[in-house]
């Protein structure tokens, strides 16, 4: 095997990109279906799914606690399951896969036995203590010493209904976790909301059609509540849609570059919140001075390097959760942008400036992009090396985590990319 390269040098582009790509799956619904077809009776078949590091490390978890998951091309998933999930012989690891590490803590509790979820050392910083705190509301024996994975579950084999109360508001993954695991429950699960903010709302809309789509009866009361009817999950056959994180950073290509990309699935039909990225990026060189990011969180670093080329600043605002993502990205933003030039960004709070440069070619240096291993840095910083020369991009292999394909696409349109030397 060969080894991964430790830098990416990308030339700016010289002619508007043009092509036809084939976008990923949705990691964020692969991710929930995977895990739906394992808490479900019989044999679901998933098409359309991504397979990166961060679903595949799911994959494999799922059949340490005895679901039979089969890869049978490259964007499907066959499981079979008991629609019970068992206690695995060793603690699972999850890499820096967030949604994997949130949901299989909540369905764990469902599992006869202890199970030990964990990860890398990047998760083993992110917050985790509102979830374990959610579930020892409803009984579950959960533990997280340190607030952050990993996190310890000494289940019953069910789940027996009740009330809980959640701090959702640094991520919406912990109620879309306690969703998933209330419809295996012997009676009635009622989840609320313990304050009034929530990040990325349109992420429980997501879990909610997912878990109906294999059965599941879940009403939601208003923003901030949901009840849970018990009765488990049917298996089902699945088409997850394309990824639309992974599509801000083509539509961005296309308007950096003026080129025209066909990403061959229509804007309309997204069902994700970073499809709303989209009309923010129709309004490049002419951005509104003030975007909000709190329902479209994993698109910011793409509108963020984008507002270096706008023709006026751009502050970000609603993006306090960007500090517990795969790394801080909202100061791996600013950081990385001063570094190509000490005027374009700048940390106010937890709000983001942006200022554009009236000529970054001249300001331009050699920069090799620090990618703190998070894959929406080095994708995003990509996109400045379309327009500055000397930009290049450290630990490239991190893109692995959600679009595996990301550099063999950018070239497929034209782009010139290559060892740095």
């Amino acid at each position: 095997m060969n080894a991964p390269l430790p830098c990416l040098s990308i030339e700016p582009v010289t002619a508007p990109l043009q092509g036809r790509v084939v976008l990923p799956g949705s990691k964020s619904v692969t991710n929930r279906v995977l895990l739906l077809a394992g808490l479900a009776r019989g044999t679901s078949h998933l098409t359309g799914a991504l397979k990166s590091d961060d679903t595949l490390y799911m994959a494999q978890a799922l059949r340490q606690m005895g679901v039979d998951v089969e890869q049978p091309d490259a964007t499907s998933f066959v499981v079979r399951s008991t629609g019970m999930l068992r206690a695995p012989d060793a603690p699972l690891f999850l890499g820096n896969a967030g949604t994997a590490v949130r949901f299989l803590t909540a369905a764990s509790a469902l599992v006869r036995g202890t199970v030990v979820v964990g990860g890398d050392a990047n998760m083993a910083r992110r917050p985790i203590a509102p979830l374990v705190t959610a579930l020892r509301q409803l009984g579950i024996d959960a533990s997280a010493p340190s607030g952050c994975p990993p996190v310890t579950i000494h289940g019953t084999g069910g789940l027996s209904g009740g009330s809980v109360e959640i701090d959702a508001s640094l991520s919406s993954q912990y109620v879309s976790a306690l969703l998933m695991m209330a419809a295996c429950s012997s009676k009635p699960v009622r989840i609320s909301l313990s304050g009034p903010h929530i990040g990325a709302q349109g992420y429980i809309g997501l879990t909610i059609a997912a878990m109906r789509a294999f059965g599941a009866s879940v009403m939601a009361g208003d923003d901030a509540s949901w009840t849970v009817a018990p009765g488990g999950y049917t298996a089902t056959d699945f088409r997850i849609e394309p990824d639309a994180s992974a599509a801000t950073y083509l539509w961005a290509a296309e308007a950096l570059s003026g080129g025209a990309i066909d990403i061959g699935f229509p804007i309309d039909d997204f069902t994700q919140p970073d499809a709303a990225a989209w009309r923010v990026i129709q309004s490049f060189p002419h951005m509104p001075a003030v975007i909000d990011g709190s329902q479209m969180q994993d698109a910011i670093p793409t509108l963020a390097v984008m507002a270096m080329f706008n023709a006026t600043p751009v502050r970000f605002v609603g993006i306090e959760n960007l500090r517990v993502k795969e790394c801080d990205r909202t100061h791996a933003l600013a950081t990385q942008m001063q570094r190509i030039n000490p005027a374009y960004a700048r940390e106010e709070g937890d709000d983001l400036l942006v200022f554009p440069s009236p000529d970054p070619v001249q300001t331009a240096k050699e920069v090799r992009i620090e990618t703190y291993d998070d894959h929406r840095i080095a994708m995003s910083f990509a996109l400045a090396a379309l327009k500055i020369p000397g930009i290049s991009i450290l630990n490239p292999g991190c893109v692995g985590k959600t679009f595996p394909a990301y550099w063999d696409t950018l070239r497929a349109l034209g782009v010139k990319i290559a060892p740095c030397g």
